[in-house]
């Protein structure tokens, strides 16, 4: 959980640079909740301070949770009136997140419109990848942030041209914890595996896991030059979710990729309905 974890406020860009405290330039603002006011005791990395009442720890997180899927519920309505199919991309850091991102908008950008969320502790430079293919990106730099929230994806959502009748990929925070908790309003959490990592990762990491219901195993090209069980990895994953629905993919040599875009257009069909 987040609650001490010292989440400050998001900045988001798309050209220019904007400082918020969570307030939304549309009104919303019986939604608000501020991670900035997250800090406890006098330690400005929001740890809090040793005694603090666990019974009041969990009313606090409780309530960020509330907020945050009480905001989470517009954002759903919000595509769901524009036939948009959201997809939350979660992993670990190095997953080949952006790369299978930026690939699978190569391919389907000319038969759907599509649009992307990206979110980053700090920099633009996966945003500028996705925006090099040519689709819209906003950036949305979460700082001392491990993970996106609901607030600042009906922030971005109105700051940038949405892809009706299409896909919004949100690229969630590199980080395979705190994102499991928070619904952003997708209509699915999606999670990444390489198999440059390890196969015990579902069980590592269960909270995520469970609360996805895709998961991905890219980087399948590797297979031959690593001691990875795939089998047991895909048990794993089960174990924590056993309704889990597992694609194999590379993004490099294209492998699995057809099964993923043939879900992805199903997705859209579904949503536009």
């Amino acid at each position: 959980m987040c609650t001490v974890c010292g989440c400050g406020t998001s900045k988001i860009e798309d050209g220019h640079t904007h400082n918020h405290d969570h307030d939304h330039s549309h009104d919303h603002s019986h939604h608000h909740h501020h991670h900035g006011d997250m800090h406890f005791g006098e330690n400005d990395a929001g740890v809090s301070v040793p005694g603090m009442d666990e019974k009041r720890i969990i009313a606090i997180e409780q309530d960020i949770l509330g907020k945050n899927d009480h905001l989470a519920a517009h954002n759903r309505d919000h595509f769901k009136a524009a036939g948009i199919f959201a997809l939350n991309l979660v992993s670990s850091p190095g997953s080949g997140k952006t790369t299978l991102l930026t690939r699978t908008i190569e391919d389907l950008k000319s038969d759907l419109p599509i649009a992307v969320i990206e979110g980053d502790q700090q920099t633009a430079n996966d945003a500028d990848r996705i925006r090099a293919t040519g689709v819209a990106a906003l950036q949305v730099n979460t700082g001392k942030g491990c993970h996106l929230d609901a607030d600042m994806i009906a922030q971005a959502i109105h700051r940038m041209e949405m892809p009706n009748d299409g896909v919004m990929f949100i690229e969630n925070v590199g980080n395979l914890v705190c994102p499991a908790a928070f619904d952003l309003g997708e209509a699915h959490k999606v999670a990444i595996l390489s198999v440059t990592e390890g196969e015990d990762k579902p069980i590592k990491y269960p909270d995520m896991f469970a609360a996805a219901d895709i998961m991905i195993l890219t980087k399948i090209d590797l297979l031959p030059y690593l001691n990875f069980d795939v089998a047991a990895c895909m048990d794993y994953a089960r174990r924590v979710n056993p309704d889990l629905k597992i694609f194999q993919l590379s993004s490099t040599n294209g492998e699995g990729l057809e099964a993923w875009y043939d879900w992805i257009k199903s997705g859209v069909a579904t949503a536009k309905s």
